[in-house]
């Protein structure tokens, strides 16, 4: 712990640390990185294709199909750091490219999913802000549990059990809810969203009930969405499900709100890939523009300020955080139990 007079008192608790983190330079853009990750991901999205077609016929397309949810779970990656003008400083070529991936390439709504991603981060783990934690089909409080009705409370009684075998559906919600939202009266950019969507399912389909009979089409369609949800669902998980649910009564500055609703995941390199660097959760959210390869970078330096402010910082192994988030989930279930 360090002494008081070492630690500068000037500006807010985040001002101090922004200082810390800007001297640093893990604020700088990271052209070059950013541009060898699209050419990656445009070749792998070519040749994923390209094995799709060339295998034709056969039941190793499924294999073909575990390969894509990897794929379009790391292009979800890429539009999530676009959206947070990580790649681009301005808005339209940032724009640009996330409707290029976003709709055209995995068909998800960019304009939908930014204002959802954006609410998520104002108020993360909030019950009547965040909408990742609205009891849609899951309830995140003992609050939502009393309130529940229909599905959500039919999950509740044992949805830590349910919670995995769900995010196999996560996929086809996010491509439903893409469409859906393009109706609504606050839709901006309507007309392009909703033609890059339509123009991404027609290909998607058509490819693949052109090239597979209709069973097979339809196993190609549910291991790849499936597994494509599932993915995606399990980055996501360990960053704040199990962690503090704060409501109207809670009152924190935007350090603590963003550092105590978030836990960072341990692990190297792989982890870093496979979880699109959002392993290090509590640094992104301080920092949502900072490119994603800074993270690892500013970790060290973030966990070390919070131990100078007392502020508890949470970082545990992969493993350890689904326990918590599946522990936090049974344990809101038990009055109904």
């Amino acid at each position: 712990m360090a002494s008081p007079g070492t630690i500068d008192t000037r500006g807010s608790d985040f001002a101090r640390l922004a200082r810390r983190i800007s001297d640093a330079g893990l604020l700088d853009r990271r052209p070059f990185y950013y541009a060898v990750r699209m050419i990656i991901a445009a070749v792998a999205y070519a040749g994923c294709w390209a094995a799709f077609v060339w295998v034709g016929d056969s039941w190793w397309q499924l294999l073909v199909a575990v390969a894509m949810a990897v794929l379009f779970t790391q292009l979800g990656f890429l539009a999530h750091d676009l959206g947070h003008r990580q790649v681009f400083r301005t808005r339209r070529p940032s724009d640009i490219a996330g409707l290029i991936i976003g709709n055209l390439g995995v068909g998800l709504g960019w304009g939908w999913w930014n204002t959802k991603h954006n609410r998520h981060h104002a108020n993360p783990n909030h019950e009547d802000h965040d909408p990742d934690v609205s009891p849609a089909v899951i309830v995140w409080s003992e609050d939502q549990v009393e309130k529940s009705t229909g599905i959500p409370r039919f999950f509740a009684k044992y949805q830590a059990f349910w919670f995995f075998p769900l995010l196999t559906l996560e996929a086809w919600h996010l491509h439903i809810a893409s469409f859906k939202a393009l109706f609504e009266p606050a839709a901006k950019r309507r007309y392009v969203e909703l033609t890059l969507l339509i123009t991404h399912v027609v290909l998607y389909l058509g490819l693949v009930f052109t090239m597979l009979p209709v069973g097979k089409a339809l196993l190609f369609l549910v291991v790849h969405q499936g597994l494509f949800g599932l993915y995606l669902g399990c980055t996501f998980a360990p960053n704040h499900k199990g962690m503090p649910v704060l409501t109207k009564e809670d009152k924190l500055d935007f350090l603590r709100k963003q550092v105590l609703t978030s836990r960072n995941v341990r692990g190297g390199w792989f982890t870093d890939v496979a979880l699109g660097q959002l392993n290090y959760q509590i640094e992104h959210h301080l920092f949502p523009h900072m490119p994603a390869p800074n993270l690892r970078k500013a970790q060290p330096i973030v966990e070390r300020y919070c131990a100078e402010i007392n502020v508890d910082y949470l970082q545990t192994g992969l493993v350890e955080s689904y326990g918590q988030a599946l522990r936090h989930l049974h344990d809101v279930g038990a009055a109904l139990r």
